[in-house]
């Protein structure tokens, strides 16, 4: 039974990768299975559940993919257990274009799936956030790594040349002054990003959040 679910997940998870994740049916899982649509039901349940089956697959995964998350308990700094999860959000993002898009519209709800925000929360936990803001802290940490790289693979962050016909648009918009903020920005949005080293820089502001968060948590 649990072999025949399994089977199923990897060929909603294979779907998914070839066509996206709105290509992911009861009906297309079925026939790339070999079986009818109903025959599924027993195994996954609703298609809800199939989607929180593939949730849970891609977040079990994620976790022991990086050799500071699965030794997370066993002595490891908080920054460093953060920072590998971040950089395991974003290696999962690239190989699973789809990925981010499913982490942002489900929650965690399987026990496995939850050691993810587990382990953020016991991270958060060790670096003195109060208990009482933790849950709030989470969110803007999963929030972040999680939009950074549905950012990132989904095309809103570009760098380099746009599109001819909407570049001049935009280039006439700022000489203009009708878009004041990019004409005082112009020298900085030119260069081409160095996408590494910005999601890094960016780690070490959120490093610093969490350490105000805990900060201010102690004076009070």
């Amino acid at each position: 039974m649990a072999d025949r679910r399994q089977e199923i997940l990897d060929a909603a998870l294979a779907l998914a990768d070839e066509r996206g994740l709105e290509a992911v049916s009861m009906r297309a899982v079925a026939e790339r299975t070999g079986v009818t649509p109903m025959a599924l039901y027993p195994q996954v349940g609703s298609k809800a559940e199939l989607l929180d089956g593939m949730l849970e697959r891609l977040l079990t995964e994620l976790v022991p993919a990086d050799a500071a998350l699965a030794a997370g308990a066993d002595g490891q700094d908080w920054r460093v257990r953060l920072r590998a999860l971040a950089h395991a959000f974003r290696k999962l993002a690239h190989g699973h274009p789809w990925a981010a898009t499913l982490l942002f519209s489900r929650p965690s709800v399987t026990p496995d799936a939850a050691r993810v925000v587990d382990l953020v929360y016991t991270s958060l936990l060790e670096a003195g956030v109060p208990a009482s803001e933790v849950p709030r802290v989470e969110r803007l940490v999963s929030t972040y790594m999680i939009g950074y790289v549905a950012s990132e693979v989904g095309g809103r962050f570009v760098s380099g040349e746009l599109n001819p016909r909407a570049r001049r648009g935009l280039v006439a918009a700022v000489r203009a002054k009708a878009l004041p903020g990019h004409a005082a920005l112009a020298r900085w949005l030119e260069p081409p990003v160095d996408w590494d080293a910005e999601f890094e820089a960016d780690l070490d502001d959120l490093m610093r959040l969490i350490e105000t968060a805990a900060a201010q948590g102690s004076q009070t």
